[in-house]
């Protein structure tokens, strides 16, 4: 019956691409809710189960059902076995530098020696940043360390009344600038290397675009994405929505000037329904299993609010119309900018298995940038495939020596490397700025001309 509804939204004439589009998705999230697994009466485990505790998984699975009504969350994981600063994001690290828009922290060296640039780290601000700082063997910004980098993170305020106006101008400017000139300063360097992890690699490519216009490109020596779309022609599920309509229903859903990350976390698990809804409707309501502590689960969960403004134009301006890739559409505090006057050296990761920010479009920033550029393509998807430390021995990547002109040129030359490709990265990193001075001083957090605010993670990552 699956297939044969499938087969018959994928027969409709008359739609036009963006129509059949929708059906097929629309057509899949039914199939995938209709499954006789999801019911009591047509699953036998289920069945099983409550012969077994005398309808005892039943009741527990009310509780579990009523708690995440009253919390407004589909609940994945036992949150009660974390806690920030304790056992997740755990690094090392004092924040040194608070706006109303950001914290910055800054964490501990671990070398004798570190690299003359400092590394600064643009976390998407629809999730938490310690998704890169989840434990000790998990965490990229550890390894980093680790690695004789200076590492500062941006801990992203999340949205509350008081940031209803703050739109993509404010995290470029009051944002990403307003980091990079800070770090800059406290250590005394002309530049930084810098990290956009998805949403903040796109806002970053405006930046370096901005900063490229001024004349103060070389503020920043190089600059990495993290599954990152500039192009968002071929942007995946998402595109989906946002029509007219659609965007009309989510800006509907705005209290205060932001857009509550409950329901973000439901849009993004409905893309991954059958993995992240069906499976604990299940096993948590049905068949009554309390839940598993898991780390990253944990993160997924713990969401955080947008700013409507910002949103919106995220939304209308990248996903609908497209316009950043649209030289000199986009104009960030009387500049309009252009993607193709950024020269910084670039290096590019996507996820083969990414349903956010598919791999074939995160390639398209290999067609919009000027400047010297690295691509690489991941094992597994947009979380697992950025958190891979080598230790773990998961996974693999691709890379290709040779020029590739389109993203299926890449796949047919890449070269498969099995596990992390996180040496690639420090390689590649080391090989731009490979200066090393002494771990003192200003590379010790409030040791500088910023004194330490507090210990991190933060305040503004556990406001909830």
């Amino acid at each position: 019956a699956s297939e044969y509804l499938l087969q018959l939204a994928d027969s409709v004439d008359g739609l036009d691409p963006p129509q059949k589009e929708k059906l097929r998705f629309a057509t899949q999230r039914f199939v995938e809710a209709a499954s006789p697994a999801n019911f009591p009466f047509t699953n036998p485990l289920v069945i099983e189960r409550t012969i077994e505790t005398n309808g005892e998984n039943l009741l527990t699975g009310l509780e579990h059902l009523m708690a995440d009504l009253d919390r407004g969350q589909l609940t994945h994981t036992d949150g009660s076995g974390f806690e920030l600063g304790r056992n997740i994001a755990t690094t090392p690290g004092k924040v040194v530098y608070e706006t109303p828009l950001y914290q910055l922290i800054q964490y501990s060296p671990t070398t004798e020696t570190v690299q003359a640039t400092p590394l600064l780290i643009f976390p998407p601000w629809i999730n938490r940043y310690y998704i890169l700082d989840l434990n000790a063997e998990k965490s990229f910004v550890r390894w980093a360390v680790a690695q004789g980098l200076t590492v500062f993170m941006v801990s992203w305020k999340s949205a509350d009344a008081s940031m209803a106006d703050v739109g993509l101008e404010d995290y470029v400017l009051r944002g990403q600038v307003d980091a990079i000139d800070v770090v800059r300063d406290l250590l005394g360097v002309p530049s930084v290397h810098v990290i956009g992890y998805c949403v903040a690699g796109t806002v970053l490519a405006a930046t370096l675009a901005l900063l490229a216009a001024r004349g103060e490109a070389d503020k920043v020596a190089s600059a990495t994405f993290f599954t990152t779309q500039v192009d968002f022609s071929q942007a995946g599920d998402l595109r989906l929505f946002v029509d007219d309509e659609q965007i009309a229903m989510i800006d509907s859903l705005v209290t205060d000037g932001y857009l509550d990350g409950r329901y973000l976390a439901a849009t993004f698990n409905l893309l991954r329904g059958q993995d992240l809804i069906w499976n604990y409707v299940v096993n948590n309501y049905l068949l009554g299993k309390e839940y598993p502590q898991f780390d990253l689960l944990y993160w997924n969960g713990d969401t955080t609010n947008l700013p409507a403004k910002w949103h919106h134009a995220y939304l209308t301006d990248f996903y609908r119309d497209n316009r950043l890739v649209q030289p000199d559409s986009i104009v960030i505090d009387g500049t309009a900018i252009d993607l193709r006057r950024i020269t910084t050296p670039s290096y590019i990761q996507a996820g083969i298995e990414d349903h956010i920010a598919p791999a074939c479009s995160v390639w398209k920033l290999m067609e919009n940038f000027s400047g010297p550029k690295r691509f690489l393509l991941a094992g597994s998807g947009h979380i697992a495939g950025v958190v891979n430390p080598p230790a773990a021995r998961k996974y693999q990547y691709w890379t290709c020596e040779g020029e590739a002109g389109d993203f299926e040129s890449f796949r047919a030359a890449a070269h498969e490397t099995r596990g992390s490709w996180w040496p690639d990265w420090i390689d590649w990193l080391g090989t731009l700025a490979p200066k090393q001075v002494p771990a003192r001083g200003a590379r010790v957090p409030g040791e500088g001309k910023l004194p330490a605010i507090e210990d991190a993670p933060g305040r503004y990552v556990r406001t909830r």
